[in-house]
């Protein structure tokens, strides 16, 4: 394929003083209050879909019928230009009339975007470049009208991402690859030294996933040392359901490149949505197998290992249940396009993740949860934290926080309903005590596990205040003081390494427990006040009072 470079034709000064050149003759501003953008560069747009073309600070120059084919509505069409830092859009019409369609004009009135009309020709020296520009974005839609029936052929017979993925990195001679929406590999295709180029690019973390969250592998075109990769988005019913990155190491990429991938990409979405539509069936039947299995009447042993085995999975082992749940956080409204539930996207993510690790293991998204049925291994806990890394990538990377609770192994496939409870209290006490991103083991929960069954939460609370008395206070000093006694029933009232530990001095510490005493009682001569002060302060933690 023709891969034409396009010059930027550099302009920087304000939009009023641009206006004043013979670059928009007769000019006449539509919408767009008062604001007076500075204008950094020209841009011409001769197809409907511009989007790679785009540019900050550019002043975008089109003809109504350029603007006749656009297929999303003008408020989106204005808003994405606004988005993408566009200065103002200029529309270019003959010797009569200048009439807009109204609904453009009342979209850029409404975001206050700049929207002119001129006639005649553009006589200026940042117009020299128009008639290339515009060859090579018609150019690059009939490129990508080729690129496109060759996808839909694919699909037509049946093909799927991998079969999409090798085309895409033959016909745009690189590695293509294929992400989730937060950038963890689907598949990749492309010659050996590209795809072994594209592991090292800086787009990509060290776990192997896309920057998805970061710039270098944000959407567009980027650029790192001579080497190149476009990203584009994949969505459908505005749904982002995942990413089509092109990377090359051989030839330079540009606009014309970051086009052919959007267009791709839209094929891509079409796949998706047709197997997550087979997809939903199927997970609908193991979910309900898995959730029926949790409570208890899913059958006998026998009957839910055979059935089981009709999904892949091998329940005739001893098992743990792994329960992951997302943590609460606060999300901001954001007018990207709205992805697919976090439960649903962690259980991908965790059945991508454990696919090689524990091919008979089951995971599936309940409500609100993600429930794993997996093998006891030599060291499950390891594993499961395997996965844990695998599937916050490098870090994190700005993904959803979650939590995971760990149950004991069984062998009885009617034991799974008390596993699965374990697996519930694990989760809910780890993440109360240590907060977001907590694996727990309900095995290490210790004396929690025996608060956990306590099912009168308000007598564990009036215990935990009456015992701890003022030290449950909102205060900073209450909380201090806490900090204090916890450390010194840690150090069985080892006054010494008790202001070791918290870096006071001596006589500091001493003062301290004999304020702590004056509030407590003397729980230094009393083993039975600091068990109740011991429970006390784990209750605090368990319940989060005042934390």
């Amino acid at each position: 394929m023709a891969n034409p470079a396009v010059p930027a034709s550099e302009v920087n000064a304000v939009l009023s003083e641009l206006l004043r050149t013979p670059l928009l003759p007769g000019v006449r501003k539509v919408a767009g209050g008062c604001e007076d953008p500075t204008v950094a560069r020209v841009g011409f747009m001769a197809v409907p879909d511009i989007g790679p073309w785009l540019r900050h600070g550019q002043l975008l120059i089109t003809t109504p019928e350029t603007l006749a084919r656009v297929t999303e509505t003008f408020k989106a069409f204005v808003g994405r230009l606004s988005t993408r830092g566009v200065a103002a859009l200029a529309v270019q019409f003959g010797a009569d009339g200048d009439t807009l369609a109204p609904e453009l004009v009342d979209a850029a009135e409404s975001a206050g975007f700049p929207l002119l009309v001129f006639h005649g020709a553009c006589d200026h020296p940042a117009a020299r470049d128009r008639e290339q520009t515009e060859s090579a974005q018609i150019d690059a839609m009939f490129g990508a009208e080729r690129l496109r029936r060759l996808l839909v052929d694919v699909v037509m017979g049946g093909g799927g991402l991998p079969q999409l993925t090798e085309v895409i990195a033959r016909e745009m001679k690189g590695a293509a690859l294929i992400t989730t929406s937060d950038g963890r590999e689907i598949c990749r295709a492309g010659d050996a030294a590209e795809r072994k180029h594209l592991s090292a690019c800086p787009a990509v973390d060290s776990t192997g996933r896309l920057r998805t969250d970061t710039v270098e592998g944000g959407l567009g075109l980027h650029e790192f040392d001579g080497q190149f990769i476009a990203v584009s988005a994949i969505s459908a019913n505005h749904i982002d359901h995942g990413r089509l990155a092109l990377f090359t190491g051989e030839r330079v990429m540009t606009s014309y490149d970051q086009y052919l991938v959007e267009r791709a990409a839209s094929v891509c979405a079409l796949v998706i949505t047709r197997e997550q539509a087979v997809a939903s069936v199927e997970e609908r039947h193991r979910a309900n197998f898995v959730h029926d299995l949790l409570l208890g009447r899913a059958g006998d042993h026998d009957h839910v290992v055979s059935h089981a085995k009709t999904f892949g999975w091998d329940f005739d082992r001893p098992l743990v249940i792994v329960s992951i749940e997302p943590d609460p956080i606060d999300e901001p409204a954001s007018a990207a396009p709205a992805r697919l539930p976090v439960v649903d996207r962690q259980a991908m993510a965790f059945s991508g993740a454990i696919a090689h690790r524990d091919p008979g293991a089951a995971v599936t998204a309940l409500t609100g949860e993600t429930v794993i049925v997996m093998g006891v291994g030599t060291d499950t806990m390891a594993l499961v934290r395997d996965l844990v890394t695998v599937v916050r990538g490098e870090g994190g990377g700005g993904r959803r926080p979650f939590s995971v609770g760990v149950s004991r192994p069984t062998a009885a496939i009617d034991a799974v309903p008390a596993l699965y409870s374990q697996a519930r209290t694990a989760l809910t006490v780890g993440r109360r005590i240590s907060g977001p991103w907590t694996v727990t083991q309900f095995d290490d929960l210790g004396v929690y596990r025996l608060l956990s069954l306590v099912e009168d939460e308000n007598e564990l609370e009036t215990f935990a205040r009456e015992t701890l008395r003022e030290l449950t206070e909102e205060t900073a000093e209450a909380q201090d003081m806490r900090k204090t006694l916890e450390v010194l029933l840690a150090t069985n009232i080892n006054i010494a390494e008790t202001a070791r530990k918290l870096h006071f001095h001596y006589n500091t510490l001493r003062y301290r427990v004999v304020k702590l005493e004056k509030m407590l009682g003397p729980f230094t001569a009393q083993p039975e006040l600091r068990l109740d002060l011991s429970l006390a302060l784990k209750i605090t933690a368990m319940r989060g009072i005042n934390h």
